[in-house]
């Protein structure tokens, strides 16, 4: 499938996006070594036209996964199918799946629009911005459905893995499930998925949702001399996924935990009347670390 890319860039750094393919972002990068910042997306990632394949894409209007096939509204239930065939549960919400239009493009700012009626009304718009190094996306949802529905947001970038990858991420709880179900109570985080300090992405998988996050995270690359600081707006939880055996990892900055609809009080989510809306902000500046010499740049698709 032939995809239409646009391209912003900066002093530092050069972005790729794919509007069709669900606002993704495809490769975000190093302008003078070509070192990819996020997960390097390649020929083939780009043909397969997912943007699970690609570097980052934006979850709404809820994240994750639903149980239950739907969930309460006020005023009655709202009925959800799978929309994956590798997934039981509905997940990530519809804006992934769908295209975008390009409502503004220069050379360091581009404004997605959405105007969606899966699986209710809404228009959704990504405002993605380079300056100086920091990539800062800005997702934003207005709800125009004429009944009030449950919303929830998110992000969900891709970040290289190396074996000396760190992460500094400080949370108080993680959720956690009963046996084949999905996750229903909280606990005390544990030491092997702490990152209250800098640490080690853990060699086991990891596949949760973290609560009482600040909005603050470290991204550490030492062998390929750089770093991100990260900060979120509109979030109070991060998923993380660190799955073996691959060069990447997940790093999600979240309204809300997973099947939050189903969960006491809906934790994070917002019920939104027509007209009214919600935000969710992530930052990403790169900062390079001058002791460290660069990784070998990504190739280019030509």
């Amino acid at each position: 499938m032939a995809v239409t890319e646009l391209h912003l860039q900066d002093r530092l750094t050069r972005l790729s996006l794919a509007p069709e393919l669900g606002a993704s972002l495809v490769n975000w990068q190093v302008k003078t070594t070509g070192q990819a910042l996020l997960r390097h997306s390649d020929c083939e990632a780009l043909a397969s036209a997912t943007p699970r394949r690609l570097a980052c894409y934006p979850l709404a209007p809820w994240s994750n996964r639903i149980a239950e096939g739907g969930f309460a509204r006020p005023e009655g239930w709202q009925a959800l199918a799978p929309n994956t065939a590798h997934d039981p549960y509905p997940i990530h919400g519809s804006a992934w799946q769908q295209a975008w239009r390009v409502a503004h493009h220069s050379e360091r700012r581009a404004r997605l629009t959405l105007d969606s009626t899966v699986p209710f009304a809404y228009q959704a718009t990504l405002d993605v911005q380079l300056h100086e190094g920091c990539l800062s996306l800005d997702l934003h949802v207005t709800h125009l459905d004429e009944l009030p529905n449950w919303y929830g947001l998110g992000l969900h970038p891709y970040f290289p893995r190396y074996p000396d990858t760190k992460l500094h991420a400080p949370a108080r709880k993680v959720w956690l499930a009963e046996h084949g179900r999905l996750p229903s109570y909280q606990a005390e985080v544990p030491e092997q998925w702490c990152f209250n300090a800098m640490a080690h992405l853990p060699e086991t998988v990891v596949d949760h949702a973290f609560s009482g996050w600040p909005g603050a995270c470290l991204i550490e690359q030492p062998g390929a001399g750089y770093r991100l600081a990260c900060s979120a707006t509109g979030a109070d939880h991060f998923l993380l996924f660190c799955p073996q055996g691959q060069g990447f990892f997940c790093f999600e900055p979240v309204s809300h935990p997973v099947n939050a609809h189903h969960l006491p009080g809906r934790p994070g989510l917002r019920l939104l009347q027509p007209g009214e809306a919600m935000s969710l902000g992530f930052k990403m500046q790169y900062e390079l670390n001058p002791d460290v010499g660069p990784a070998a740049p990504a190739p280019t698709c030509r």
